[in-house]
């Protein structure tokens, strides 16, 4: 796995929300764990960090802006200077300025984690993939939750997580870990270091 230096973080609506018990049962749950680990990261080498938040119009819904689970998990929480994109469709590119940021900060490459992997990590990733832009899904710092098909049966958070994966697989992202990512932030700020040094070196 190699990044940019311009690979941008993208954290999808990892708010309280989503812990409310109306989503079911979920896996995976040390995608926050995962998620904090790539924020620090993020961090520590200066890369871009956007900060997706769902901001929902549905009556009831625990992601309205006037519901305490609209605030970002601790886990997640952006820091001052950090671009928040607030949306109220699936996709994080559908009347936002989403686009309009990315280009500001010179990404070409995003890197992909939070909620749900069904919804709107599949969504957002799908029209990414579509606009041009090279994207990675980081399977462990995202989840899923147990589905019901029109048949009735009841497929299982993991089941749904990897399936979302598989369609999003080759066609519009790739599929990558926690640990391989976090390697390769470390080595795209090292290239750039390296680049650099050897265009102010003397002839």
């Amino acid at each position: 796995m190699r990044l940019p230096r311009d690979a941008a973080l993208l954290v999808i609506d990892v708010q309280g929300a989503i812990d409310d018990p109306c989503w079911g049962r979920r896996n995976n749950p040390g995608a926050e764990r995962a998620i904090s680990a790539l924020l620090a990261a993020w961090r520590a080498e200066g890369l871009p960090i956007v900060h997706i938040r769902h901001d929902a119009s549905e009556p009831g819904s625990p992601y309205r802006p006037d519901r305490p689970g609209h605030e970002f998990k601790p886990e997640a929480r952006p820091l001052d200077g950090e671009t928040v994109i607030g949306k109220s469709a699936r996709s994080a590119f559908v009347g936002t300025r989403l686009e309009e940021a990315l280009d500001a900060l010179g990404a070409t490459t995003l890197v992909v984690c939070g909620a749900l992997a069904q919804n709107s990590i599949e969504s957002t990733v799908r029209h990414a993939g579509d606009l041009g832009y090279r994207v990675f899904v980081v399977a462990d710092a995202c989840w899923a939750v147990d589905v019901v098909d029109l048949a009735g049966h009841r497929w299982p958070a993991e089941d749904v997580h990897a399936l979302s994966l598989a369609c999003l697989e080759g066609e519009y992202a790739e599929a990558v870990s926690c640990a391989a990512t976090l390697q390769a932030v470390g080595l795209a700020n090292a290239r750039s270091r390296l680049k650099q040094a050897r265009t102010r070196a003397p002839e």
